[in-house]
């Protein structure tokens, strides 16, 4: 296996990194996250359609540049870097590929290639904040009820002469607030045939009021429709969070009796969680390198730091106790950024690459907080901003520990698990 980088993934590299070193510095995203939309629009558009970051893992049919997952990962390297808000994640990384694995033909050609373009973006919306679940990181989705349904809450669809209609809510929904496309994962089907559904609901504005979707049973054409009032979709109501970190906005999606359309076909050889668990593995990956770019990013900044601050008459970086911390933070960045890079040519790798990610970008962000001094406990320093991304991101796809014991059961470790503890991610 040749496991160089080709010269066109280094241009991405390089040109992402130089176009967020004058764009995206502590200034821009501290004044990026506190817009309506929780990032900066004009940098997302420039993204979007001067570079084409949406649209690098999507088929050149519908618009995109048909790369494979690794470019995708340098490029979410370089944003997580850089701490970058954007609705990349949430869009290119989570609800793309859903579309692109479940749509249908019709549908894809309609969503695919405005979300290529960087026109539309869209968001996952999970029943009780459980994206970890949801994906399969944690646990197996199969088994664990991370959908609700019934009593235990979550989102319920209903089908009706109208077509399909979603009841409930979905909390700490990433980029949910300013995403134009959500996809709702619902319960339906009752007791006795109960199974996860995701749903498509428009909530931008001013968008075209039908989408024709295609029969793939019968063969027909139908019509669903997306009924819009002024503040989007009929019934739906959505509110931005304080989150831990402001450059992942997170949202509260509230459905009441809100009009939806299936994603795919109606019929039960439809394997949503198969789907989401595909998802969840490249997504981990991705995530992997973003969290590596985050832990070289927050390193640099110290590096430079320790190079400048004098204490006693001379840089402390010249402190041997000094060099020794910042030569472990170094093998433990580089042995992460290792894993995820395998991650990304092999995405099975994806869950353990995001544990070893995830706990390296915790471990660097609190060494810069400490080796910065007392500057680096103000909020006016960005270093408390890596460890907000670092703890964060954990809440939101780990926890580390379950991350890793989820991998384990996965691989037979413990031998036969009951199924009650393969659901949880937890060996017993």
């Amino acid at each position: 296996m040749d496991a160089a980088f080709t010269a066109e993934q280094d241009e991405i590299r390089r040109t992402l990194r130089d176009l967020l070193a004058r764009h995206a510095g502590p200034g821009e995203i501290r004044a990026a996250v506190r817009t309506a939309e929780g990032h900066d629009p004009a940098l997302w558009r420039r993204l979007a359609q001067g570079l084409g970051l949406p649209g690098l893992a999507l088929p050149e049919e519908y618009g995109g540049a048909g790369c494979t997952p690794t470019e995708l990962a340098l490029a979410c390297e370089e944003t997580g870097r850089a701490l970058l808000p954007s609705p990349l994640l949430a869009t290119a990384v989570l609800a793309a590929p859903l579309i692109t694995a479940l749509g249908t033909p019709s549908q894809r050609a309609t969503l695919l290639p405005r979300i290529a373009d960087g026109t539309l973006t869209a968001a996952l919306a999970v029943p009780g904040g459980s994206t970890a679940a949801a994906l399969g990181l944690t646990g197996d989705n199969r088994a664990a009820p991370w959908s609700g349904g019934g009593r235990a809450g979550g989102v319920q669809a209903r089908h009706g002469d109208g077509g399909w209609r979603l009841y409930g809510e979905a909390d700490r929904v990433l980029d949910g607030h300013s995403a134009g496309l959500l996809l709702v994962a619902a319960h339906t089907g009752g007791y006795p045939r109960s199974r996860t559904l995701l749903f498509l609901v428009r909530a931008e504005l001013r968008v075209p009021t039908e989408l024709q979707v295609r029969d793939e049973v019968s063969g027909g054409a139908s019509t669903e429709a997306f009924t819009d009032a002024p503040s989007g979709a009929e019934g739906l109501t959505r509110t931005r969070l304080t989150s831990l970190d402001e450059t992942r906005p997170l949202a509260r999606v509230e459905l009441r009796d809100t009009p939806a359309v299936l994603l795919g076909a109606d019929t039960e050889t439809v394997d949503v969680c198969g789907a989401l668990a595909a998802t969840g593995r490249t997504a981990a990956a991705v995530l992997a390198a973003e969290a590596v770019g985050a832990a070289a990013g927050a390193l640099e900044r110290t590096v430079a730091y320790v190079k400048e601050r004098e204490q006693f008459g001379r840089a402390i970086g010249s402190f041997q106790a000094v060099k020794h911390r910042l030569a472990d933070l170094y093998v433990r960045v580089e042995a992460a950024r290792s894993a995820a890079y395998y991650a990304a040519w092999d995405p099975a790798a994806g869950p353990l690459a995001l544990a070893q990610a995830l706990e390296t970008a915790r471990t660097v962000a609190g060494e810069a907080v400490q080796l910065h001094g007392g500057i680096g406990f103000t909020w006016e320093h960005e270093a408390h901003l890596y460890v907000k991304r670092a703890a964060a991101d954990e809440l939101l796809f780990g926890p580390v520990h379950r991350l890793r014991d989820h991998a384990a059961v996965r691989a037979g470790l413990f031998g036969d698990v009951p199924a009650q503890a393969l659901a949880h991610g937890a060996a017993v």
